[in-house]
């Protein structure tokens, strides 16, 4: 088989666990049926496929330091195959092709001020390059993460945000968009960017990680312009309406006056600086 055969050939894997975290999202855990490990790096995706339904491009949500040779997937049921993804159970068979898609720069981000903002489900992508940070904690200085959803409901990974509440070594912040009546929440209420004018930031060296609603980067990036933070110190991920993952359908090509990317190969995780003026990316 040639290479160029072999990238849209998905491996067989395994579900190995599951566990419901919202109405709408659950979390599996994967193994790849070689008993191989995915090898991925923080803030690359996965091409998962359902024999019969089709494939969708899923972020890997586990760090590459996790233990054992399982990886794990946050998936929201959206669409015809992340539907039939979440009636799976433990012990059933998908497809998984990848990793694809470029990772956030860990040796350029070690010994430098961290800061995390994430909203929704883009605390997914994050999650796994949050986990590398603490595995690896001695390599990095201040760590800041601000996580933000809709209502107290919404939030994910709930265990491990406790952890992070709890971790003299991080500084964790959140806040919800709205709060029932009926809720009790302690935390902040008001969108993400609330969070932002309250966090110190040494601008020499901190580098930012952002990932959200795509109507959530205009409002961050301002926020941290106005901090003074530089382009080349703020990554994004943004995976763009992506498909084939593999650059050959299209779908995710953002267009600008300096040319074009396709968020499958030239992201998902881009530098700020690269696409400050591309309107389709921001």
């Amino acid at each position: 088989m040639s290479a160029e055969e072999s990238i849209y050939l998905p491996e067989t894997a395994t579900i190995v666990d599951t566990k419901e975290m919202t109405e709408r999202e659950k979390l599996f855990e994967v193994e790849l049926d070689s008993g191989e490990e995915l090898g991925h790096e923080p803030g690359q995706f996965v091409e998962l496929s359902i024999p019969g339904i089709g494939e969708a491009p899923i972020s890997v949500s586990s760090a590459p330091t996790k233990e054992g040779h399982t990886f794990e997937l946050c998936v929201r049921a959206v669409g015809n195959v992340t539907n039939a993804l979440h009636r799976k159970e433990k012990g059933d068979k998908i497809g998984i092709r990848g990793p694809y898609g470029t990772s956030f720069p860990v040796e350029e981000l070690e010994g430098r001020n961290l800061l995390f903002i994430a909203g929704g489900l883009g605390i997914a992508p994050l999650r796994s390059l949050i986990n590398y940070v603490i595995d690896k904690r001695e390599d990095f200085q201040d760590v800041n993460i601000l996580y933000g959803c809709r209502k107290p409901c919404e939030l994910l990974y709930e265990d491990e945000v406790e952890d992070w509440r709890t971790n003299d070594e991080l500084d964790y912040r959140e806040t919800v968009d709205e709060c029932p009546d009926d809720v009790c929440w302690e935390g902040n209420v008001g969108v993400i960017t609330t969070l932002i004018p309250g966090v110190d930031i040494d601008v020499e060296n901190t580098y930012s990680v952002v990932c959200g609603p795509p109507i959530m980067y205009k409002f961050v990036l301002q926020e941290l312009e106005e901090k003074e933070l530089p382009a080349e110190q703020i990554y994004l991920s943004m995976e763009r309406r992506m498909k084939c993952g593999v650059g050959k359908c299209g779908h995710c090509q953002i267009n600008g006056e300096e040319g074009e990317y396709y968020a499958c190969q030239d992201g998902p995780v881009f530098n700020y600086a690269d696409v400050q003026g591309f309107e389709e990316a921001i």
